[in-house]
């Protein structure tokens, strides 16, 4: 079996501040101290998922670092085995390796729950602008887009770690039978109560081998073409996104489109993503 990791950081134990997950490169909001420490984090969580994917018998095992630059994860913290994806705006971003040929399994390490979620630490979906998103009316946060884009290539999710709502939502959604490993359990939007940071790398380890070895997960299936509705915090953003062709505007902050398959799916989400970063201040 061979498996992608795909791992973000908001979901890593111990996070609950923008702060610690921005880059000083990357317009980081202060130097760099907490944003250091949640990569040591981040790393060793993807690495514990790794351990626990070459316990359970995999034979290849791709990290994808999917967090904002794409940049973060420390190479000589890993296995050896590992191979290590980074780089910003890849063709298939988050999952970039799901794509190659004998891939079995994605499993997510560090992921945090969708916009609007109350109560879940740093919850949002892709940047902090996008307010909600449907795909054929179920609510889809990045876990759910990512697995959409997974089975595209017939992959299914198998695991899934990070706050408990993210966990939740993901187990749903997905089925039960995705291995969930959460390792904090969020109060507020910039609060959480976590588990030691050892305690959660044992969990994800465990929780990876589990996954992996069961691998009972199918490949999400929903019904194509594909119905999505994008809505933003401000309609200015709407406003760009309805001019491009095939988007059809609904209200004020909210676009539609229709996607035939879950690849023109996600690139189309992007795209709109892209085109509503624009400024509100005239």
């Amino acid at each position: 079996m061979n498996v992608v990791i795909s791992v973000d950081m908001e979901g890593v134990c111990g996070v609950s501040s923008w702060v610690q997950v921005s880059p000083p490169e990357f317009g980081g909001l202060v130097s760099g101290a907490g944003y250091e420490r949640a990569r040591i984090q981040m790393t060793l969580e993807a690495g514990a998922a790794a351990l626990g994917a070459f316990e359970a018998g995999a034979g290849g095992v791709t990290i994808a670092d999917s967090h904002d630059g794409m940049r973060n994860l420390l190479p000589e913290l890993l296995d050896e085995r590992v191979r290590l994806v980074t780089g910003y705006d890849r063709p298939l971003s988050m999952v970039q390796g799901v794509e190659e040929p004998g891939v079995d399994a994605l499993l997510l390490v560090g992921y945090h729950a969708r916009a609007s979620t109350v109560g879940a630490p740093l919850a949002h979906t892709w940047n902090g602008y996008v307010r909600d998103v449907r795909v054929n009316g179920t609510p889809a946060g990045e876990p759910y887009l990512n697995a959409l884009l997974a089975a595209h290539f017939g992959v299914p999710v198998v695991f899934i770690s990070g706050d408990d709502q993210a966990v939740a939502q993901v187990r749903d959604q997905l089925g039960e039978q995705v291995i969930g490993v959460s390792v904090k359990r969020g109060l507020s939007m910039f609060s959480a109560v976590h588990l030691h940071p050892k305690k959660a790398l044992e969990l994800i380890q465990a929780g990876a081998k589990r996954a992996v070895e069961s691998a009972r997960a199918a490949p999400l299936q929903i019904s194509y073409p594909a119905s999505v509705q994008l809505s933003f915090e401000h309609q200015a953003r709407a406003d760009q996104c309805e001019r491009v062709p095939g988007v059809t505007r609904l209200d004020a902050m909210t676009v539609e489109y229709t996607s035939p398959d879950a690849l023109h799916l996600f690139q189309t989400f992007r795209m709109l993503c892209k085109v509503a970063d624009v400024r509100l201040n005239g």
